[in-house]
């Protein structure tokens, strides 16, 4: 069934994948992006071109924005039937060398502007008793690791969202799932993002560091090729949940070849933990 589908940050990576493999399929896509006329002019008009796909400005730290953006398409469309939280921004390095103004920044985005879209397209999702918000995240919001502790805290955050609100969406018949993405090489590190501004803290933990550890990006990259790691399949992953039938979708879909399973496991071993301590506490 054709479909009208909200996707954020779709000028590049798994955003402009996602909005172009939704549109092959049949969906009414409307992919938004920030400087549509400027800096990002050239994809927008390569998306516009591309048939079932409207572009849309939208600036997910904005509530102007957001609010205006999706009361235009629920005018326009009359619905919004699925939403995919994608638009997002890297952090990296030691946590002591971010300012609070960074740490604020990588909410802004990350964290508050999935907020904002859940709260802009929730009343209609509840009037219509239907609605599918897809966020993704990522394996680092299961567990955290040095060096990359403010980038996974936000990405805690989303899963929060992600959970605690099930069973607030399960009486209007609106699900939402996130998806937990591995290593996979899109433009997000070579974009803009936040990356500790602390020089002189920056070295004194370099000069304590396991040499073992400055070699991990390298082995990531290897991992990468060694698997496959192929961003087309986060939109395969995506177009396959909103194909799903209603109420058979999971909460938390991993799409980490790498993690060989162990993901999954996390998932499942959380779950049955969760399970044990409601029990405890009714």
């Amino acid at each position: 069934m054709k479909q009208t589908i909200l996707i954020t940050g779709t000028s590049s990576g798994f955003g402009k994948l996602t909005a172009i493999t939704l549109a092959n399929a049949g969906h009414n896509v409307v992919a938004t992006m920030r400087n549509i006329l400027t800096k990002n002019k050239d994809i927008a008009g390569e998306l516009s071109a591309t048939a079932n796909i409207e572009v849309v400005e939208m600036d997910i730290t904005n509530d102007e924005s957001v609010n205006d953006s999706i009361n235009q398409i629920l005018l326009k469309y009359g619905r919004i039937d699925v939403l995919v939280n994608n638009a997002g921004v890297s952090a990296s390095g030691v946590l002591e060398a971010h300012s609070i103004g960074q740490i604020k920044s990588l909410f802004e985005t990350n964290v508050f502007g999935v907020f904002r879209t859940y709260k802009a397209v929730l009343p209609s999702m509840r009037k219509n008793k239907s609605g599918l918000i897809i966020n993704i995240s990522s394996g680092l919001g299961m567990f955290s690791l040095p060096r990359i502790a403010p980038y996974s805290a936000s990405k805690f955050a989303v899963e929060a969202f992600t959970e605690g609100i099930q069973g607030e969406l399960k009486p209007f018949g609106i699900e939402n799932v996130s998806i937990q993405c591995g290593a996979y090489p899109t433009d997000i590190m070579r974009k803009a993002g936040v990356f500790a501004e602390d020089r002189e803290i920056t070295q004194a933990y370099n000069d304590q560091s396991d040499p073992q550890s400055e070699k991990s990006l390298a082995v990531m990259m290897a991992k990468m090729k060694e698997f496959n790691m192929n961003p087309q399949n986060i939109a395969d992953g995506i177009l396959h949940l909103v194909q799903m039938e209603k109420g058979t979708r999971p909460q938390q879909f991993p799409l980490d070849a790498v993690a060989q399973g162990a993901d999954q496991e996390f998932i499942n071993i959380r779950n049955e933990i969760k399970l044990k301590w409601l029990a405890n506490h009714r």
